[in-house]
């Protein structure tokens, strides 16, 4: 009897450190104290294509916009839960501000459209906001955590992936990197 305990015992231990060490994995992508990490896309790799409604009832589409406006697009998967995601969505606002050939929108996702709206009402930013309601955007980006922003270009290719916090400096510098 205490042998199978102890075999359960180890198992379980086993089983919690594999678990610990999956998860830890996954932060390593995620930089200390939640600054943004960029990483370049694989050369060519196409966005995937959404449509997701905006905060005013609208319906944003990726390939519709690339099609008929043509600028690059600054995606940001953010939730109302995410602390960094609060903190950076304002740095985001005055980017969006100050870089009109880019356009700028963030999604809501892992978050009920409720209290996305509800957040998205009290921060006030002026960049186009969504919701993912049905998980498309978050399931054909696959973050590694939140926040999570990609730079895609007028031609519909992922040009950077940042995964963390941004400020307006380091958008000012990926921008500047990417489209002069």
């Amino acid at each position: 009897m205490i042998r199978q305990t102890r075999s359960l015992v180890f198992a379980v231990l086993a089983l919690a450190m594999f678990a610990a060490a999956c998860s830890s994995a996954s932060d390593e992508s995620s930089p200390p104290g939640g600054e943004a990490s960029g990483s370049e896309a694989e050369p060519a790799e196409i966005a995937p294509i959404f449509s997701v409604t905006t905060q005013d009832g609208t319906e944003f589409s990726l390939s519709e916009h690339l099609a008929n406006d043509g600028r690059p697009v600054f995606l940001n998967l953010w939730a109302s839960w995410c602390f960094p995601c609060r903190e950076e969505m304002p740095a985001i606002d005055r980017a969006a501000t100050q870089n009109p050939e880019v356009e700028f929108i963030g999604v809501a996702v892992q978050d009920s459209i409720t209290d996305a709206e509800s957040f998205a009402n009290e921060i006030g930013v002026t960049y186009l906001l969504a919701f993912d309601a049905d998980g498309a955007v978050e399931n054909a980006y696959s973050p590694l955590g939140l926040p999570a922003s990609y730079i895609i270009s007028g031609e519909g290719v992922i040009v950077e992936r940042i995964f963390g916090k941004v400020t307006e400096e380091d958008l000012a510098e990926k921008f500047a990197e990417h489209f002069g």
